[in-house]
């Protein structure tokens, strides 16, 4: 059982584990600085380096959203929406989807889902459909913990403690199928893969959500939709050879416990619980 049918790649990780001790102790042998060891690891250069290219890679999102542009022109052109647009820098989501039942669905783009900034959404007022995405880049990242961190320590929190509905969440980016990331999905069946621009790409990974917020009086433990229910989820499910036995659906059951609200998650697939976790109590920073 797994809440997400991709596993970290253990020896990839293991290399980078590896070339990172390599890179400590042999860095003051690179570039010109012309500092001895001593003076090299002593003046905080290598440090800054570190932090200097670390801030590059965090802050920026212009693969990931070159990535997402190519998802939605192809599915724009294969009929499965009708017209999308970025939200931009103004509002706090990051794309508007016309679905071709003239819906609209926003889309709020995150990373991978395990830092304080899977926080932080706002579904606006128009939003007939809200999902978020998450594009996790790191090849290294541990897509089990990053997606149960997200799902339940995160979102469910936030959904319940703020009342801001999600509707589905879509796990997926350029990463995955490639070594760094081995999908399951197309492990015997390479013929799933799509192509899109410079990315062949295997199925997303789909979760649909309640379609109410829980509530412990009122709705303590809200059923999730029906796929079809989530237009945009089923248009990337049947744009890119998704199986209806490979879709997740996640209920979340919520109690008072003494003085804390507490909330159960659960992760179907294929009529099997992959996960489900405790009471636990809501706690925000």
């Amino acid at each position: 059982m797994s809440i997400i049918p991709c596993e970290q790649n253990r020896t990839l990780r293991k290399m980078i584990e590896e070339y990172a001790e390599q890179l400590k102790t042999e860095a003051h042998k690179l570039g010109t600085h012309g500092l001895s060891e001593q003076e090299f690891y002593n003046s905080g250069l290598f440090r800054g380096a570190i932090e200097r290219v670390r801030g590059q890679f965090s802050a920026t999102m212009r693969e990931k959203r070159e990535f997402v542009q190519h998802i939605l022109n192809y599915m724009q052109d294969c009929g499965y929406i009708a017209d999308w647009d970025s939200a931009g820098e103004a509002n706090r989501h990051d794309y508007v989807v016309q679905l071709t039942s003239g819906r609209t669905a926003i889309i709020e783009l995150k990373g991978c889902l395990d830092g304080n900034n899977t926080n932080i959404f706002e579904r606006p007022p128009h939003a007939q459909e809200f999902v978020i995405w998450s594009v996790c880049t790191n090849p290294g990242a541990d897509p089990q913990h990053n997606a149960w961190s997200g799902i339940h320590t995160r979102l469910s929190a936030e959904i319940i403690f703020r009342e801001q509905r999600v509707d589905g969440i879509v796990i997926w980016d350029m990463v995955c199928g490639t070594v760094g990331r081995i999908c399951p999905k197309i492990a015997n069946d390479s013929n799933r893969q799509v192509r899109v621009g410079p990315f062949v790409l295997p199925p997303p990974c789909i979760y649909v959500l309640p379609e109410t917020i829980p509530s412990p009086r009122n709705n303590p433990h809200p059923t999730p939709q029906r796929l079809e229910n989530v237009q945009l989820l089923k248009a990337f499910h049947d744009c890119f050879n998704g199986r209806d036995d490979e879709v997740n659906y996640v209920d979340f059951e919520v109690a008072h416990q003494g003085s804390d609200t507490v909330r159960k998650t659960r992760v179907v697939r294929d009529g099997e619980t992959q996960r489900e976790s405790d009471a636990t109590a809501i706690r925000r920073a």
